[in-house]
């Protein structure tokens, strides 16, 4: 029997040592190839891109995978504890596998063996590491035992808390959320640090099976799972048995985060700010990188610039009649549904979408679109709302062919139309009708000085259309160009008050003639160039143009960045080349900072994900100013290094010229301002654009309206009409809480007092008489001096609108050209 025990012993030991020669061989051919588990230590998962505002105010978020990776020392207890009792209890005793925990899973799937039962798991927190990060998601045993080996080798090389931080930044929790800081943003809109112990719970829930435990699909299932947690956090001490009851109370409360924009009016703004991002640094730096861009957007501004375009669109557009509903849907008792599914005007929440339930000379009555509750259920709640006539009157008249005009809503509206509507008060059932207009527009603000973009306004909205009109939009900025031609002509000696033949003249080239003509025809003889860019005269400014060399003006076109190749004939001139709202109002802020060149961003600053700033706009050099103490040194001084690209004396002229356009030029009336205020109205042929631009001393911005389509906009539809209010009211609510400043005057500068017909010097009491801004060296004319003259004589009433004048024609001093 010793020996046949000893037999059976030497048998099981040979048995035993060949199963472990077995395993061991088996084990390093599996350690042969498994993944570096090194590279955890530089883990870099793609993280959310997200843009803020001027005053840090969160504008848009741009991902693949909504991830915000937090360091583990910023993560609260609780929500560690919530996935510690959810997932791995043991998690900061075992080595890596939880051997007790393995045990029990092995005994339950042996006893619901056959019972099609899913089978119950053991892997530890580590083990799920090794597998999101360096392995398949094959379920073979290959795979499990690379698995535990990586996690005891993880367990050796890393800390408890690096190992749950790589854990909590990876992991998938459906909604496209990734890490436990983008699902709490996902799922409710809070930061880690705000979340209770039922949402905490509901979270810790989620990586078992997000769709398993969907909030609006699978509810009952996921306040399951949800209270499942809570009473493993309490078991496990986490909260009190009270605290636990309390959150088991509670609905998931669940509140999707929406993507796209946050930030109220700033979708134009945010989508230009995403293109030059991955023009810049590509698209995997924006959707992966998790940078943070600091933009130079101004909030205040923003809503300012869209209230201020928006108004006239609307009123332009509903001058020219209703175009219809926007479709047609049964009026059924369950008219809510088919109604839900029309999308709203996201970035026009003062509208909402509503379908005719009756109509009658007395009015309209009217369904509003219900809200879609989670899971895209159409919830139970419907309004009721009435337009009254008078609150729809404009759409009496049709914007179709026939011009068709209703006396009553009876014949504009029919029951079933679905039709967009604006509550004239707050909580009242009282609504107007809305159309969407079809005329469209683009609005640039920017701080002259540096060169920041404040606000865009690319269109009515951004939910109707994403192209941008104030960046995209490539149109004829009519005579809003003219003072790059005068700015030219003022470098090269003439002066204010040159004078220039405002008279019809002809062009012929290859056979073919070109007759330019002024806004409304006509023309009225000599005039200066102050009064050439305060009326607008195209006559005068193709005269002088044609004086001066149209090479002359291409080169100032393009180094003020209006064009980056400027055909050099006549009629561009005029404004007839193509251009961007932004472009004219970078140029025009040349002429507000006195002349440097300036390059419109609007982007400040640009951090990685490490808070490294890889771009900053600011490239000015100080010197001193990083200095590590005070020691009598003097104060640091900022070094401008940007390009002088016009006289400041010519600028503080063309300045002073288009104040006159406000006070007594195209824009007389239009322009309403504490402060002093400069600007150049434009239009372009036809009527097919209208333009205006203009600034104060601390404040640049441009506008144009037209079709996207080319196409006129009416008689009398120019930019001081439209254009000009615009400006005006964007202005108003812009500078309303900033102190009023001065435009700079540059040292050296005369001011002398002129006729503004004859460009002359006044005399005392003369009628007509302006002070004119000279350069040294220059000053009114002593004589008529007629650019353009061509032997035209000058009419009575100029002779007689100055004694000097009549005085010189009449002893022939100076002659006349």
């Amino acid at each position: 029997m010793i020996r046949l025990i000893g037999y059976l012993f030497g048998l099981a030991s040979v048995l035993a040592l060949g199963v472990a020669v077995v395993v061991a061989v088996y084990l390093n051919g599996m350690t042969k190839d498994l993944p570096n588990y090194e590279v955890l230590a530089s883990y870099a998962p793609p993280v959310t891109t997200r843009i803020h505002a001027g005053n840090g105010a969160l504008m848009a978020e741009y991902a693949r995978e909504r991830r915000l990776f937090l360091p583990i020392q910023a993560i609260p207890d609780r929500v560690k504890a919530a996935f510690l009792s959810a997932e791995d209890k043991n998690f900061y005793n075992h080595p890596g596998v939880d051997i007790y925990g393995l045990g029990r899973a092995i005994l339950v799937n042996l006893q619901n063996f056959g019972s099609g039962r899913r089978p119950v798991g053991a892997s530890t927190i580590t083990q799920q590491v090794a597998k999101n990060f360096l392995l398949s998601a094959d379920q073979t045993m290959d795979r499990k035992i690379k698995e535990a080996i990586l996690s005891f080798r993880i367990e050796q090389t890393y800390s408890k808390d690096k190992i749950l931080e790589l854990y909590l930044n990876e992991i998938f929790f459906g909604m496209n959320a990734y890490g436990i800081a983008g699902a709490a943003l996902t799922y409710f809109d809070k930061s880690v640090t705000e979340l209770t112990v039922a949402e905490t719970a509901y979270l810790a829930a989620l990586p078992k099976g997000p769709n398993n435990y969907h909030p609006f699909r699978r509810e009952a299932a996921a306040i399951e799972r949800r209270n499942w947690v809570i009473d493993r956090m309490v078991e496990n001490g986490f909260v009190t048995q009270e605290e636990g009851s309390a959150a088991k109370q509670q609905p998931l409360g669940v509140k999707i985060r929406r993507t796209g924009s946050y930030l109220f009016a700033s979708d134009y703004f945010s989508e230009e700010v995403r293109r030059q991002i991955i023009e810049k640094y590509g698209d995997k730096a924006l959707y992966e990188g998790g940078l943070s861009v600091r933009t130079s957007l101004d909030p205040d501004m923003q809503i300012a610039a869209r209230k201020a375009l928006q108004s006239t669109l609307l009123t332009y557009d509903q001058r020219r009649g209703f175009r219809g509903p926007i479709k047609q849907i049964p009026t059924t008792p369950d008219w809510g549904v088919p109604l839900a599914d029309i999308p709203a005007l996201a970035d026009v929440p003062e509208w909402k979408v509503a379908v005719v339930l009756d109509v009658s000379a007395d009015g309209v009555d009217i369904g509003l679109q219900p809200a879609k509750e989670g899971g895209g259920k159409v919830a139970a709640e419907r309004l009721r709302g009435r337009i009254e006539p008078d609150n729809m009157e404009w759409a009496y008249r049709s914007a179709s062919g026939d011009r068709k005009s209703a006396k009553s809503p009876q014949g504009v509206l029919a029951p079933g139309d679905v039709i967009y509507v604006e509550p004239l008060e707050p909580k009242g059932n009282s609504y107007r009708l809305r159309q969407l207009p079809k005329v469209q527009g683009g609005l640039v603000a920017m701080d002259p000085h540096t060169g920041r973009v404040l606000a865009i306004s690319g269109g009515f909205s951004y939910s109707q259309s994403e192209f941008n009109r104030a960046t995209q939009a490539m149109r004829q900025p009519g005579s809003s160009f003219k003072p790059f031609v005068y700015a030219a002509a003022l470098d090269t000696g003439y002066t204010p008050a040159s004078v220039i033949m405002d008279a019809p003249i002809e062009f012929v080239s290859g056979g073919q003639v070109w007759r330019p003509q002024n806004y409304g025809g006509g023309s009225a003889g000599p005039q200066t160039l102050r009064m050439g860019i305060e009326k607008s005269r195209n006559l005068m400014t193709v005269r002088l143009a044609n004086d001066m060399g149209m090479n002359l003006v291409a080169e100032y076109a393009e180094r003020f960045g209006v064009y980056d190749k400027m055909n050099p004939v006549l009629a561009m001139s005029l404004g007839s080349g193509e251009t961007t709202v932004l472009r004219m109002v970078s140029a025009y802020a040349v002429f507000a900072n006195g002349g440097k060149q300036i390059k419109p961003t609007l982007i400040d600053r640009i951090q990685d994900r490490h808070g490294k700033t890889i771009f900053r706009h600011e490239d000015r050099i100080c010197e001193g100013c990083n200095a590590e103490q005070f020691s009598g040194q003097e104060e640091p001084t900022v070094v401008d290094n940007r390009q002088q690209v016009l006289d400041p004396m010519t600028a503080y002229q063309i300045t002073s010229m288009m104040e006159g356009v406000i006070k007594r030029g195209t824009a007389a009336g239009k322009i309403k301002l504490d402060r002093p205020v400069a600007g150049k109205t434009g239009t372009s042929n036809d009527e097919k654009d209208a333009w205006f631009v203009g600034y104060t001393p601390d404040l640049v911005a441009g506008v144009y309206i037209g079709f996207d389509n080319p196409a006129p906009l009416g008689r009398g539809s120019t930019g001081g009409a439209l254009a000009a209010p615009v400006f005006n009211d964007f202005m108003q609510m812009a500078t309303r809480n900033t102190p009023p400043g001065k435009f700079f005057v540059p040292e050296g500068m005369s001011f002398v007092p002129v006729n503004r017909t004859t460009g002359m010097f006044a005399l005392e009491g003369e009628p007509d008489t302006i002070i004119e801004a000279f350069k040294p060296g220059t000053g009114p004319a002593d004589s008529l001096s007629i650019i353009g003259m061509d032997g035209y004589a000058p009419p009575e009433e100029i002779l007689k609108a100055s004694p000097q004048a009549n005085q010189a024609v009449t002893s022939g001093a100076g002659g006349l050209f």
